[in-house]
């Protein structure tokens, strides 16, 4: 056995009960706290760090519990908002068949390579922050957007006019109160 299983079995016998309990207050339903349980326990134990006494697993595990919650409602945030964005205007005929095109264009992409260019150009967000969010590098970032700005440019030559600024701009910008 490693050094951690002792350690996580230990947990999970003494204070799973308490962990469960705990998970409960954050999330809607029992089932779903005891998977958020499950997931916390092994985010606290996959990453390697030292986990020495079943304190420390502990406080880890719940500090692990309210990231999880967290992300998890910024990702159905993120969704609810993309959905409203895309059918809360009625599309012009031109607009629909570029963002058909720029859909299939961006399926030619590595997930990271079409991770990073979604949330440049489409949530807006400058390099430094898709590299904070991802956990890379910002030159790591730098590359996978221009790695697929390159891919992209063929795939959507004549089907994206590049010349006229996109409307989510002037939505942004609407949204922003401007």
């Amino acid at each position: 056995m490693g050094t951690w299983e002792p350690v996580a079995e230990q947990l999970l016998e003494e204070r799973g009960a308490r962990l469960v309990a705990y998970a409960a207050m954050l999330v809607a339903r029992d089932g779903d706290a005891e998977d958020l349980v499950q997931d916390a326990v092994v985010k606290c134990f996959s990453r390697r760090r030292p986990v020495a006494t079943v304190g420390e697993a502990e406080a880890y595990a719940r500090r692990a519990m309210q990231t999880i919650v967290i992300d998890r409602a910024r990702a159905r945030g993120v969704r609810r908002r993309a959905t409203d964005r895309a059918f809360s205007r009625e599309p012009r005929t031109p607009d629909l068949d570029a963002g058909l095109d720029v859909r299939r264009a961006l399926r030619e992409l590595t997930p990271r390579e079409q991770v990073c260019i979604v949330m440049r150009y489409f949530d807006d967000l400058p390099v430094a922050e898709i590299a904070v969010r991802l956990e890379l590098a910002d030159g790591t970032v730098k590359r996978y957007i221009s790695n697929a700005t390159n891919r992209l440019a063929p795939l959507l030559a004549g089907a994206v006019d590049w010349d006229t600024p996109p409307e989510r701009v002037e939505i942004l910008a609407t949204r922003k109160g401007k």
